[in-house]
């Protein structure tokens, strides 16, 4: 024989195991995608930085200037001769077996990717978010108050 009270307050006890249930699915879900968007955020720009970098360590010049200057986007103020004086065979940035991507800064409109050549030689490259043309960065770390490049 069951009594009067004897199932008071079963609801109320499955709906507080539903609730903790769920802020716990919640707070997991928060925690793996913020730390995917924080280890991803960048990915396709870095990506396109290490491709300009093999290209240049292929010596195909032609190629590598595109990632600086594609036709859609003609640098008439950056010609291929320029490219090669900065990235050419002759330039400071020809010794290519010491490369090394030290480290990158995401900014709103593009990401800064720092880039060494040895030990006194480096360089602050620029891949822009919107289109992935590469160029060197106008600044060391990002500047909200600054103009994109």
């Amino acid at each position: 024989m069951s009594g009067y009270l004897e199932g008071y307050g079963v609801g109320e006890e499955k709906r507080e195991k539903t609730v903790k249930r769920m802020l716990v699915v919640l707070a997991v879900i928060l925690i793996v995608g913020g730390g995917t968007y924080l280890f991803f955020r960048n990915y396709f720009e870095v990506r396109t930085a290490k491709s300009f970098l093999e290209t240049l360590r292929n010596k195909d010049y032609q190629a590598a200037y595109r990632f600086w200057c594609p036709p859609v986007k003609p640098c008439p103020d950056y010609p291929m001769e320029k490219f090669l004086e900065d990235w050419g065979p002759k330039s400071v940035h020809a010794d290519l077996s010491s490369l090394d991507v030290v480290k990158t800064r995401g900014c709103s409109t593009g990401v800064i990717v720092k880039v060494t050549f040895g030990k006194e030689n480096e360089a602050d490259l620029w891949v822009a978010r919107q289109d992935k043309i590469i160029g060197f960065a106008p600044w060391p770390v990002c500047n909200p108050r600054l103009p994109a490049p």
